[in-house]
């Protein structure tokens, strides 16, 4: 039996193309689904062990980015996600997916009260540039082993807030802090740059990992068609699918 995962595209989604390309060299069978076709038949998700939203300007971000796609999701998926979730099967929200499942609700605690959201940038600019992270979570199986990494961001609302510092404590010694920023880039409380849920399953991050599955890819890196660090997170998912669901 063989790794599945699904990608989501539509609604101006665009870059599920790169998310499918990384699973696939990460071993993962891939298939890209638009949105529409999914919602019309939501139980095909089970056939899947992997959920993911990629990134992109879904519904131009218009209202809040994410907003609309997470309200899309929740009045016609909200049912056959947590079934998904209660089988400990896996999601990842990639930038705009991981605003839409902050805004949906599920990260960072599934089906509780919202504590989290992201909102403009410091400068209110978009920004486009690589950088560097700091990985201390050993509760998030997406990230196991990475103590640092390189990625890009590319964003206007990648500034991740918090109800209530106390927020920002719990899920620090939860583990649920999956990355932070070496520097300020965005205006994010305490760097944060990706969340997990408490089961380290789902996972949300601003950051494109997906950009960064070849050296080729980086600007520092070499220019050959050696592996990049951002293969790490795919191939960790991978892994954890065939450890505990096949």
């Amino acid at each position: 039996m063989k790794v599945k995962t699904l990608v989501i595209t539509g609604d101006g989604l665009n870059c599920e193309k790169e998310t499918a390309r990384a699973f696939s060299l990460a071993q993962s069978e891939s298939e890209i689904i638009h949105i529409n076709d999914l919602l019309e038949k939501p139980d095909f998700i089970q056939e899947f062990h992997i959920l993911a939203i990629p990134g992109g300007f879904s519904f131009g971000d218009e209202v809040g980015s994410g907003q609309i796609l997470a309200l899309k999701l929740k009045h016609g998926f909200s049912e056959v996600l947590e079934k998904f979730i209660q089988k400990k099967k896996l999601i990842i929200g990639i930038c705009n997916g991981f605003q839409a499942l902050v805004k949906l609700g599920l990260l960072p605690n599934p089906f509780s009260q919202r504590v989290a959201s992201l909102t403009y940038n410091k400068s209110r600019e978009f920004i486009d540039k690589w950088v560097t992270l700091k990985g201390e979570s050993e509760t998030c199986i997406w990230t196991k082993g990475i103590k640092e990494i390189s990625l890009p961001i590319r964003h206007g609302e990648g500034r991740i807030v918090f109800s209530s510092d106390d927020v920002y404590s719990k899920l620090k010694s939860n583990g649920q802090i999956v990355f932070q920023y070496t520097e300020d880039v965005n205006g994010s409380f305490e760097k944060v740059a990706a969340l997990c849920d408490p089961s380290g399953l789902i996972l949300g991050l601003m950051p494109h990992p997906e950009a960064a599955i070849s050296q080729m890819l980086s600007p520092q890196g070499e220019r050959v068609l050696k592996r990049g660090d951002g293969l790490l997170i795919f191939e960790n998912a991978v892994s954890y699918v065939k450890e505990n669901l096949l």
